[in-house]
């Protein structure tokens, strides 16, 4: 029977080549110690604990927002073509936008402060859109000028860029975009950005959860049992945008054999991307400039896209993965 030190060592040798695996290992434990503290802190009340289960699937759900998916896919585009470490960007988002969750919970939980949070939804809603939407308004740009470069390398026959970046678009693009993306060098300064988009509890998902915490507090549970809620809805909602981010590491590392296909798949991504942000934009911005209700049945429109955000997010993510997947068929079924 070999020592235990040697199989220390060969496990630490095999999640040092595969930081992923060790990753999505870390955030699943995460998941269980969640459910392991609402089971010891609420498991005498099943009706509490279904409580839990919701507050689990709202994070499951938020975590496939649009706005969650396009983010984190563009950061982690942008930190691979930096050659920097991207597979914790989803997780430093998720763990930013939560920690605006946690502590509105605390705070219902401890003092009377609903009527301040609901004057606050009213602010913080309105800054977390504005910084969202012009986070998308800028991937727009970047991924125009992204476009414009890899279209002009396929006509031109020439090798096409991986995929593009905001450092490495053409002026006047790049004088617009390459400042703000700047910002973004590293997977934790995503956690900054993922608190900023948290600020409004403006989605029915943060909504429900701060209801329940509300009706808890009031059933005199105690603060450790309400916080099972947030830390339930934060370990799945973290699972989510790390299991993003890891998929979307394989779409954007993708190169090809074919010179030709690979600049067509580079291609293919940017306008998938662009097509993305341009659509969470317009959602997230549109009723702020045109006022709600005021274009009829586009605001309807708009208005069905917002409450089914989790379904685009779920949507676009599906996309990638699938021009991804029909990518490798062909390269390994259809001759070039």
């Amino acid at each position: 029977m070999p020592p235990l030190s040697s199989f220390s060592q060969k496990a630490s040798s095999h999640f040092a080549a595969k930081p992923e695996q060790l990753l999505c290992g870390v955030v699943l434990l995460a998941n269980i110690g969640a459910w392991v503290w609402a089971a010891c802190l609420l498991g005498t009340s099943p009706l509490l604990l279904g409580t839990a289960g919701l507050a689990w699937v709202f994070g499951l759900r938020h975590g496939l927002d649009a706005d969650h998916i396009v983010a984190i896919d563009t950061v982690t585009r942008k930190l691979m073509l930096s050659g920097r470490p991207a597979s914790r960007v989803g997780l430093f988002f998720s763990l930013g936008h939560s920690s605006v969750v946690i502590a509105a919970t605390l705070l219902l939980a401890l003092l009377p402060v609903r009527g301040v949070l609901e004057q606050w939804h009213l602010i913080g809603g309105v800054l977390g859109t504005v910084v969202s939407g012009s986070f998308m308004g800028l991937t727009v740009i970047a991924n125009i000028g992204m476009a414009a470069q890899q279209w002009r390398a396929l006509k031109q026959h020439q090798k096409s860029p991986t995929l593009g970046t905001a450092g490495t678009v053409c002026s006047p693009v790049g004088w617009v975009v390459r400042p703000f993306f700047s910002l973004i060098g590293r997977a934790w300064h995503m956690y900054p950005l993922g608190f900023v988009f948290g600020l409004g509890f403006d989605t029915a998902s943060e909504i429900s959860l701060l209801g329940m915490t509300t009706l808890q507090a009031a059933q005199g549970v105690g603060v450790l049992g309400v916080l099972s809620l947030p830390l339930l809805f934060t370990s799945a909602m973290a699972l989510v945008d790390t299991l993003d981010t890891v998929l979307m590491c394989r779409v954007y590392a993708w190169r090809g054999q074919a010179e030709g296909r690979r600049a067509v798949y580079n291609l293919g991504i940017t306008l998938i991307s662009l097509a993305a942000a341009a659509a969470v934009a317009v959602v997230e911005l549109g009723p702020l400039i045109w006022g709600d209700g005021s274009l009829g049945a586009v605001s309807k429109s708009i208005d069905f896209i917002s409450e089914h955000f989790s379904a685009v997010g779920g949507f676009i993510l599906a996309v990638f993965l699938t021009v991804w997947a029909m990518a490798r068929f062909l390269q390994t079924k259809v001759p070039s």
